[in-house]
């Protein structure tokens, strides 16, 4: 099927440009989210009579996202979720998800601008693309984590592994001492019990002595 682009499509062509595209996209995504229309005669004069409209309007668009991705390039935002020991996700974290903590934090983002690679199943900093315009799209990243307190180590640079081997490592240094604490009660103990014997034995001998 050709369409006519009324805005830029990536990967497809600029605003005007006729394109060929199969029929599941263009009446699945391009012709009801209004970034194209039918190439028919009709439609190509319509749109020339339109394109400096489009055009202004496009331009004007385009000003705003660039004001917003000034302020939202390179941000970090935090999802809290529940997650194994081992770093899986009890679910998956969402381009809504995303969008809402976004937003939480002041920036207007709908969950159609985020760009996900693949669904985020695990703890860690995933990178992710944010299309504001046709023209303008820039990247946050999104720290998935159980706790603030383990966003702040892995924003610190720390692998979810990392982490759980710097946790393991702590409690067995918690066991090896709490042994040590115990071995050194129980030796104290036994000088209790040889004190009284050796005090004794003394007492003996100066016994022997004296009736020699």
């Amino acid at each position: 099927m050709e369409v006519v682009l009324l805005e830029r499509v990536a990967k497809l062509g600029q605003m005007g440009d006729v394109v060929s595209v199969k029929q599941g996209y263009a009446r699945n995504f391009l012709l009801p989210q209004g970034k194209a229309l039918r190439a028919t005669q009709a439609n190509l004069a319509q749109f020339e009579a339109q394109r400096a409209q489009l055009e202004a309007r496009n331009l004007e668009t385009k000003k705003e996202a660039e004001a917003l991705a000034a302020r939202l390039d390179g941000q970090k935002f935090i999802v809290i979720r529940s997650a194994s020991d081992a770093g899986a996700l009890y679910g998956s974290v969402t381009p809504r998800d995303v969008a809402d903590v976004a937003t939480e934090d002041g920036f207007s983002v709908d969950k159609k601008q985020i760009h996900l690679d693949r669904p985020i199943k695990e703890l860690g900093l995933h990178d992710m693309t944010v299309i504001l315009h046709p023209e303008v799209d820039v990247t946050i990243s999104v720290n998935v984590a159980r706790s603030m307190e383990e966003a702040e180590l892995q924003a610190s640079g720390k692998t979810i592994q990392e982490l759980a081997a710097e946790a393991e490592a702590e409690a067995e240094f918690d066991i090896a001492e709490l042994f040590d604490e115990v071995g050194a009660a129980a030796l104290d103990e036994d000088d209790l019990d040889v004190a009284p014997a050796a005090e004794a034995d003394d007492a003996d001998a100066d016994e022997d002595d004296t009736q020699a």
